[in-house]
């Protein structure tokens, strides 16, 4: 482990040379996906670029629905008790290696739970930790609260695949059925796959954290000044009517009961099997509601959580594109087939577990692309005798495992924390190794049922 740690310290000073920002990654993904589709389609490049252009605004509504995931994350986890919760376990370790294993698991469990609130919840565990031990190395701590992102979001309550697919009326019922969440993300090979994760990535960040101080890099105090420092809103001296309303809780609590009523209602008729990205997106508006004082107090955390949501509104399109280019050149096909024709019934979970992964690196989208594999990944599995649920599982965890090396989720993150994405890809690259080898042994010699 001693030897990982310093491979890892070795790859962040190559990467901090010689790796760009994310936005420019993104540019250059735009290109490099143009010219493959060239050269693997025999589309012309006149017609690439017309893919390219119809694609970049295509994702319009699901950009939407991820902006909202984290605008109503970022309501929930600056709320004053998940603020007092996050700022109680960050005084729970002990010394900087049990802080970077503890944030580890934290950014796990609550990617699980939600991804959205996953990645939020990390940024603001990590600033705490790193404001309660001064001495833990601060490109690893950020490193392993990307974990989650990576690891497990894509296994747990809000997957995008297995939650589509247990919806009725999905676009693909007619050739898979409807394939209830007992099957996938409550499976117990997912579960069981899941736990191992959490017990090897923690201990790997533990292990990764230096032992030496020199070689170390602490964190910048004033990266740390503004920790902790949303304030609820107050009204001025003299109340006015408008004041009394804006800063009053019963507003937050008249719509808090009706989104309660509302989804008591909902799933008492429909069911756990309807949940979606807008049930979510509802869900945490209505608990973030609840939990700030004011409409004031809501209003204020949704205008600061403006600072995570630039760059995904800037970058989302251009990934957009890169769909366009994809779907409308025949590309995905091209290699999911190359994929496919070397299947058999024990390998083809595992081949659909690198093809999503690879896949995910150029379109870090787990509906959107879902929509683009799953009509050739279903025949193969119906051509070769695997079961569609399987599938499924091994789709969700390919296009998380190469959200570890792709920037584009970890932009809320690193601007919370202050740092590039070329500071912590050392690390990242390390934690893939480790946990794809353990994944992919998983999906091979593990009978799914």
């Amino acid at each position: 482990m001693n030897l990982f740690g310093r491979l890892a310290l070795s790859l962040n000073n190559w990467t901090s040379r010689w790796v760009p920002g994310s936005f420019s990654i993104a540019l250059l993904l735009t290109v490099f996906v143009l010219l493959f589709a060239v050269l693997a389609t025999g589309q012309t490049l006149n017609a690439c670029l017309r893919f390219w252009g119809d694609g970049f605004w295509e994702l319009l509504g699901f950009g939407m629905q991820m902006t909202l995931i984290m605008v109503t994350g970022y309501i929930v986890v600056v709320s004053p008790a998940i603020n007092a919760f996050l700022r109680w376990c960050s005084r729970l370790p002990k010394n900087p290696h049990a802080a970077v294993a503890f944030t580890a698991l934290g950014s796990m469990l609550l990617a699980w739970l939600n991804w959205g609130v996953g990645i939020l919840g990390s940024a603001m565990l990590v600033k705490y930790m790193a404001k309660q031990h001064r001495e833990v190395d601060y490109r690893l701590l950020v490193a392993v609260a990307y974990f989650g992102a990576g690891c497990t979001w894509h296994a747990g309550l809000s997957a995008s695949a297995p939650i589509l697919v247990a919806t009725p009326g999905h676009f693909m019922e007619k050739q898979i059925g409807i394939i209830p969440l007992s099957l996938t993300i409550f499976h117990p090979f997912n579960l069981t796959l899941t736990a191992v994760v959490l017990v090897l990535m923690t201990g790997l960040a533990y292990a990764l954290h230096p032992r030496d101080p020199s070689q170390r890099r602490m964190v910048d105090p004033e990266t740390l000044e503004n920790v902790g420092s949303f304030v609820p809103p107050v009204p001025s001296a003299s109340l006015s009517f408008a004041d009394w309303l804006d800063y009053r809780y019963f507003l937050n609590l008249a719509f808090g009961l009706m989104g309660l009523f509302y989804f008591y209602d909902y799933f008492s008729t429909q069911g756990f099997g309807k949940i979606s990205i807008n049930t979510v997106n509802f869900a945490f508006l209505t608990l973030g509601v609840l939990m700030h004082r004011s409409p004031a107090s809501v209003l204020k955390a949704a205008a600061e959580s403006s600072t995570f949501i630039i760059n995904i509104i800037l970058q989302f399109p251009f990934y957009s594109g890169m769909y366009g280019i994809i779907k409308g050149s025949g590309l995905s096909n091209v290699i999911g087939n190359a994929f496919v024709q070397v299947a058999d019934q024990r390998s083809l979970p595992l081949i659909v577990y690198w093809y999503s992964g690879i896949i995910n690196y150029f379109i870090p989208s787990g509906g959107s692309k879902w929509a683009v594999e799953a009509p050739y990944i279903a025949d193969a599995a119906k051509s070769l005798g695997v079961s569609y649920d399987q599938i499924v599982v091994s789709y969700a965890w390919g296009d998380m495992m190469t959200d570890l090396l792709q920037p584009f989720w970890a932009i809320p993150l690193l601007s919370a924390a202050g740092i590039e994405f070329k500071e912590i890809l050392g690390y990242e690259m390390i934690a893939f190794l480790i946990y794809a080898v353990v994944v992919s042994l998983f999906f091979y010699f593990l009978p799914f049922y």
